[in-house]
């Protein structure tokens, strides 16, 4: 997309509101996870290395529905040899995973049991949360003063009407345990009767993490928990519904009242727990490809949903069956004007660009309602 002096020109931004309130355009949009910059390469011919704004801005332009967040500046980038680190993420070489200092923090069980996360306030430095900038939630006028400043000071206490405007938290609850001790000892920890107190305490933090999104200028609030795997629930629907969704139930009002939707981001398949998260008040759910969101959108009406396409898929790089996944994908747009079209398992660097291409190409010609 060129202006008539032949330069990029500025993409029109998607706008989500009508489709995460389930009035979604004809044309279906898409959220997509991305994290491949050689195939952003690829498409658009701009190394993304060297233009990376002017590079996702390209894409964006060559498939509007796309609506990728585009980088700061065209400030060049280091190419993964010439990083440090040992695992990949994108452009990025990383040194370590939350896991791995969750490992060290604690010398033992006992210490785990007796850890109080109100104490503890501040986390910054722990790398337990995907947070705007810091990790001090020790009130709730710090944790609203960190993330007001992402907002237009013109804006108040409100987004304008209409604007997809969000924010997103990425330990709804569970993932708060789980990141702090480590998967394997969250899981043998969790059915302690000491463990009640644990997590009163980082829901309690979260209490003022919801009460200061509900003062933010947004209209919907991204809630991130890894609840399930690909098989199903980590914990019993029993634990759940004792522990975990009694709670959503009381954040989401708290955002619901100030007039913001939820929208629930969880990997694996969610099946088990869909009926919980809405009647907790999501407006809709986006996932992986092994949920079953034929079954969400006709239980529900026009709800939310995304994360039905699959990067197994693109990767086996098989053009007659990714032309099958994207027919499946626009029939199941038909059921719910709430639909994105989305790989709900990632389209990392891995993935092959020419089966990427193909996926965009064949979403941006066959993706009508």
């Amino acid at each position: 997309m060129t202006g008539s002096a032949g330069v990029l020109s500025e993409p029109k931004p998607v706008n989500r509101y009508s489709t995460f309130v389930g009035r979604g355009p004809s044309k279906v949009i898409h959220w997509e996870h991305w994290s491949n910059p050689d195939a952003a390469t690829y498409i658009t011919g701009i190394d993304y290395y060297v233009q990376p704004r002017s590079c996702i801005r390209r894409l964006n332009a060559l498939y509007p529905a796309l609506g990728l967040p585009e980088p700061e500046s065209d400030t060049p980038l280091p190419r993964i040899d010439e990083q440090a680190g040992r695992d990949r993420w994108g452009e990025v070489l990383r040194d370590s995973w939350q896991q791995d200092s969750a490992r060290n923090r604690f010398g033992s069980r006992e210490a785990m049991l007796a850890f109080s996360p109100l104490a503890q306030g501040d986390f910054t430095g722990w790398n337990v949360v995907v947070d705007s900038g810091g990790g001090d939630f020790r009130s709730v006028d710090v944790i609203y003063e960190r993330y007001r400043r992402h907002y237009p000071a013109e804006w108040g206490d409100r987004a304008p009407e209409g604007s997809d405007a969000s924010v997103g938290f990425y330990n709804t609850l569970f993932m708060w345990p789980l990141l702090v001790f480590g998967y394997q000892n969250f899981l043998e920890n969790c059915l302690d009767p000491r463990f009640e107190r644990i997590l009163g305490e980082f829901a309690e933090i979260n209490r003022r993490v919801f009460k200061a999104f509900a003062r933010l200028p947004v209209n919907f609030v991204v809630c991130h928990d890894d609840i399930v795997t690909t098989k199903g629930p980590i914990c019993s629907p029993g634990w759940m519904r004792k522990y975990i969704f009694p709670r959503y139930e009381e954040f989401w009002s708290i955002l619901r009242a100030s007039g913001k939707e939820v929208i629930f981001m969880v990997d694996g398949c969610v099946d088990a727990f869909v009926d919980d998260l809405m009647a907790c008040g999501a407006r809709g759910i986006i996932s992986e490809p092994v949920t079953d969101y034929r079954a969400i959108a006709r239980r529900y009406d026009n709800p939310f949903i995304a994360g039905e396409g699959d990067c197994r898929v693109l990767m086996r790089n098989d053009p007659d069956e990714i032309r099958v996944m994207v027919t499946h994908m626009v029939e199941t747009a038909r059921m719910s004007g709430g639909y994105m079209m989305c790989i709900g398992n990632h389209i990392p660097y891995n993935v092959p660009p020419e089966a990427i291409k193909l996926y965009l190409d064949l979403a941006h010609e066959w993706a009508y309602r």
